[in-house]
């Protein structure tokens, strides 16, 4: 087989990436280890920035989203029961929407006119500093397939980053000694707006998919097992964690989905190597807190699309070899944003009274500072 593109991965990054691609008339294939019903049945966050919003629209995938997405106008923050509200349209003139990222991956997978294959294994990527080729296996029978270009899009522990030589590549990374332990729950949200607490027992957020469906989160050591929280167990400690008056609202019922996320910090550099390029988690991962991930990897392949297009269509160079520096410079200051707001709302083990008396400090100077909370809102809702 030949292409103009190899997509690996079939997450939202990558069939945005081959979405975008056949939009402008350039074909692609996707290679998935994975089955399409598993993708699909990945959970995950959805607050979608602006940037990611008009991104599905280019790619002509916008309509379900309006219809059921959530426009957020602002969150509440919270304090061992203090509460502030970050408004985004007063302090910046714009909002999110929640909508989940697997809402996402669906509709990009409806509108999907090109080759996915799913379930290859063995993939192996081939001279990408010279004429790139891809092999994989697929019921016991090994492809070939030639291309212009490689879009690593699989992933932190996907194939295209670890087929990187290690000499070519630097690391950058930070393992935090905590995960959120998220519960997926059929009934009507706590809040009409995002609840991101701080409490001496650690972080809790309460979050939602739709008017019906609830997402909540309690921040559990690193180690912790998902077995040795029942329903009840993980309801006690989220009202425990939030102010009474909230926690006296709070509607709770059978977990549908219950599952840890670890949280840490990564990037790579660069992200070009010859003809394979490295978007969304293969480049970099972010602590789920500034809400950046989705965002981040939509951000990388609308600039990945635009290069291989510029190329493809016009033999210019220009746009791949800007990608990695061009990225990077986005991605270091979303790193930066999650960061601080991992470092603001969850107790770290070693912090001590020291540490929790200077994030206090920090969560009073916020509430009281309008200018910091437009910084708050501006890398909250998206960089331009």
């Amino acid at each position: 087989m030949r292409t103009q593109v190899v997509i690996i991965g079939a997450g939202p990054a990558g069939l945005m990436l081959a979405r975008l691609l056949e939009v402008a008339g350039i074909d692609a294939i996707i290679l998935e280890r994975k089955s399409a019903e598993y993708v699909l049945g990945r959970i995950r966050a959805g607050v979608l920035e602006q940037g990611t919003i008009d991104l599905m629209d280019r790619a002509q995938t916008g309509p379900r989203m309006h219809a059921e997405g959530l426009i957020h106008h602002g969150i509440e923050l919270a304090f061992d029961g203090d509460s502030h509200r970050i408004d985004f349209e007063a302090l910046v003139g714009r909002h999110v929407m929640v909508y989940g990222q697997t809402e996402v991956t669906r509709d990009l997978m409806a509108v999907r006119r090109g080759t996915t294959i799913y379930e290859a294994e063995q993939v192996e990527l081939h001279d990408f500093d010279g004429k790139p080729w891809v092999t994989y296996a697929r019921h016991g029978v090994t492809h070939r397939i030639d291309c212009e270009f490689i879009a690593g899009c699989d992933g932190y522990h996907g194939v295209a980053r670890q087929s990187v030589p290690a000499t070519a590549l630097t690391t950058f990374e930070r393992v935090y000694p905590f995960g959120w332990l998220g519960v997926l729950v059929d009934q009507p949200p706590v809040a009409e707006e995002l609840i991101y607490a701080h409490h001496q027992r650690g972080f809790a957020l309460c979050s939602q998919r739709s008017p019906a469906r609830s997402r909540y989160y309690v921040q559990v050591p690193a180690d912790e097992q998902v077995g040795a929280w029942s329903d009840d167990r993980f309801w006690d400690e989220l009202r425990a964690r939030l102010d009474p008056a909230t926690a006296e609202t709070l509607q709770t019922g059978p977990s549908i989905e219950k599952s840890i996320a670890p949280l840490r910090s990564f990037v790579a550099e660069p992200l070009r190597f010859g003809r394979l390029f490295l978007a969304g988690d293969a480049a970099h991962i972010v602590p789920p807190t500034g809400a950046k991930g989705l965002n981040l990897a939509m951000s990388d392949v609308a600039v990945l699309a635009d290069a291989f297009i510029e190329y493809l269509a016009e033999q210019s160079c220009a746009g791949i070899d800007a990608y990695s520096s061009a990225v990077l410079s986005k991605i270091w200051k979303a790193e930066r944003f999650s960061w601080w707001m991992t470092s603001l709302l969850h107790t770290f083990p070693d912090a001590g009274a020291f540490g929790r008396r200077i994030q206090r400090a920090e969560f009073d100077y916020l509430t009281g500072s309008r200018f910091a909370q437009q910084s708050l809102a501006e890398n909250y809702v998206g960089l331009s």
